[in-house]
């Protein structure tokens, strides 16, 4: 890449147990890029994010944030450096509203960053407006991934990762979640997304990385990953 990295992790192996599933992956991400994490299911994609975001530290290799050594370091670490994770499952606590989630959340970024607020993120998500005072339990699969999102950017990470963004999303709820990423682009914050909507996180992202078996099989522009119609339907299914 052109750019310094934001994020560059080298030689991942990470573990359950006695699981071996990263083997000495390596991945990187410049400020403002959008990457798509691909593969099939089980293939070490959430693993390889857990394993950046601290929630599975990795038994051998490196992450470095800015050039700084985070390697292992615990999540709420990461989180007031500039990254923030949309899980899957969204994380929604049940009891608190909207409004709450996201004034509980909001804070100015490491770098100055003020680009998110409550403001924003109900002018970006209008449904989220019309919801404010109610509870996460009585909100929809799709309302959840909206607030997931939202909370997420109300810290103005550097770097935001997305795990199954639109995963079990109604078509129209989907859409409106790769509008706003798409929105989120054009703030300069770096995205990693996965998804199973091959067309529609290849059209978000400058690069893609295909994992196999927590192996990489492919990792350049999604361009040239469009080119390799062979590797498409071996390891993607497309």
């Amino acid at each position: 890449m052109s750019e310094p990295s934001l994020l560059a992790a080298t030689g991942i192996h990470a573990y359950y147990g006695a699981s071996h599933v990263l083997h000495g992956v390596d991945f990187q991400i410049a400020r403002g890029e959008a990457v798509a994490l691909m593969g099939r299911n089980g293939m070490g994609k959430t693993t390889l994010l857990r394993s950046l975001m601290g929630l599975v530290p990795p038994r051998q290799g490196r992450v470095l944030l800015d050039g700084a050594d985070v390697t292992g370091a615990r999540p709420h670490r990461l989180a007031r450096l500039g990254v923030a994770m949309v899980p899957e499952g969204r994380g929604i606590f049940p009891g608190l509203t909207v409004r709450e989630h996201l004034v509980m959340a909001a804070r100015g970024g490491p770098n100055g960053r003020n680009d998110w607020g409550l403001a924003e993120v109900l002018e970006s998500f209008p449904r989220l407006a019309e919801r404010l005072h109610h509870a996460g339990t009585q909100l929809s699969g799709g309302e959840q991934q909206m607030l997931a999102i939202g909370r997420a950017l109300v810290t103005n990470p550097d770097l935001l990762i997305l795990d199954e963004a639109t995963e079990g999303l109604a078509p129209l709820i989907a859409r409106d979640i790769w509008a706003i990423l798409r929105r989120i682009r054009s703030t300069d914050i770096a995205v990693v997304v996965v998804d199973k909507n091959h067309r529609a996180v290849t059209a978000l992202a400058d690069r893609a990385m295909v994992l196999v078996k927590g192996e990489v099989v492919f990792s350049g522009t999604t361009a040239a990953l469009a080119a390799t119609p062979e590797l498409l339907r071996r390891h993607l299914g497309v």
